[in-house]
C-alpha cells in the first residue's frame, strides 16, 4: 500500500520560513509526480507546488516567489520550502503521490478521484 507520509508542520509567526517533508512508502517504483497541495477550513484543497521525477515543477499562484519544492533524486522523497509565511497559508498541507502524473496535469485544484494516494496532512499555522 503506497502511503505518503508527511512531517515539519507547525506553528510559526507570520515573515517565519518552515520546511515540509514527504516519504512515500510501500512503492518501490519511482513515482512521477509528486507534490504539496493545501486545504483551508471552508475552502477548496488547492495545488501549492508539485514536481515531476524529470525534473518539472509547477506551483499555485500563492507559492510562487515564496515556496521551493525539490525531490530527492532517485527517492520517493520530497520538501517544501516555505518563506515569508502569511496568515493565510495557515492551513492543512497534504502530501500527494502521483504515479502516472493524472494529478500533476488536473489543474490547481482538487478535481476529484485519480490514480493517486495521499498523506493524511500537517498543520501549518501562521500566527503571531
Amino acid at each position: 500500500q503506497v502511503q505518503p507520509v508527511e512531517s515539519g508542520g507547525g506553528l510559526v509567526q507570520p515573515g517565519g520560513s518552515l520546511t515540509l517533508s514527504c516519504a512515500v512508502s510501500g512503492s518501490a517504483a519511482s513515482i512521477y509526480a509528486m507534490g504539496w497541495w493545501r486545504q483551508a477550513p471552508e475552502k477548496q484543497r488547492e495545488l501549492v507546488a508539485a514536481a515531476t521525477s524529470d525534473g518539472s515543477t509547477k506551483y499555485g499562484g500563492t507559492a510562487k516567489g515564496r515556496f521551493t519544492i525539490s525531490r530527492d533524486k532517485g527517492k520517493n522523497v520530497v520538501y517544501l520550502q516555505m518563506n515569508s509565511l502569511k496568515p493565510e497559508d495557515t492551513a492543512v498541507y497534504y502530501c500527494n503521490a502521483d504515479p502516472m502524473g493524472e494529478r500533476y496535469y488536473s489543474g490547481s485544484y482538487y478535481s476529484g478521484s485519480l490514480y493517486d494516494y495521499w498523506g493524511q496532512g500537517t498543520q501549518v499555522t501562521v500566527s503571531s
